[in-house]
């Protein structure tokens, strides 16, 4: 009788074992993003679409930003996605965004030359090398109208609101402190993140203001 073969334990053609499933990584969750100002720089706000894995919608974020250019507002609402995404724990990310000098920049292929975009672009693709895994693509327009149309809304509401004063349009935190009977410096919320302070709230500060910061820690969130 001839001797059988040896046994490979059930490997097929390339050692793989048959039918062994193979580990699947993270399911990522989807997210779209928009920002747009009227008039460039003008009136700025952002839009953020967040569905998970199965497609469905688990946040929709939107904001007034003052005034600022397009791109800074892409930026804003890239960034507000990041830290949406960090606070609930998503380890998988794929960010879709219409404006492809975001994308490009953030895939490293177009260089940072603005200096209002360099310290936005160092914070997200900071905050973006945290996950597990992350993509960002360029969609067209028709592709992101509910992220264009939360900017829009965050627009509408800001100009709807024109006659009030402008601390009114301002954080809680910076009314307060413009206020002429309060001469306390204002209290913003941060989270600190892989070494680098984010405030949450907006502190209405222009590019390059040189602040003093004392931490008072909270609960972790």
């Amino acid at each position: 009788m001839p001797t059988p073969p040896p046994s490979h334990r059930g490997k097929g053609l390339f050692g793989d074992a048959a039918g062994e499933p193979k580990p699947q990584g993270t399911a990522a969750y989807r997210v779209n993003i928009d920002g747009g100002s009227r008039g460039n720089p003008g009136p700025a706000a952002y839009g953020v679409v967040i569905r998970d894995p199965r497609g469905e919608i688990v946040a929709k974020l939107k904001k007034y930003i003052g005034r600022m250019t397009n791109n800074v507002a892409e930026y804003y609402g890239l960034i507000a996605a990041l830290d949406y995404a960090q606070a609930k724990g998503i380890r998988a990310l794929r960010v879709e965004a219409d404006s492809e000098l975001l994308v490009n920049q953030m895939r490293g292929q177009y260089k940072v030359k603005s200096g209002d975009l360099k310290p936005l672009f160092e914070r997200a693709k900071k905050m973006s090398q945290g996950f597990e895994s992350f993509r960002i693509e360029h969609v067209y327009r028709e592709q992101n109208r509910e992220a264009d149309a939360l900017a829009n809304e965050a627009l509408d509401e800001t100009s709807g609101a024109a006659g009030k004063s402008p601390a009114a349009l301002k954080s809680p935190a910076a009314a307060k402190a413009q206020s002429p009977r309060n001469t306390e410096p204002p209290r913003v919320r941060a989270r600190y993140q892989s070494g680098v302070l984010y405030p949450l709230e907006d502190v209405n500060l222009a590019d390059g203001t040189v602040v003093e910061v004392s931490i008072h820690p909270l609960s972790k969130q």
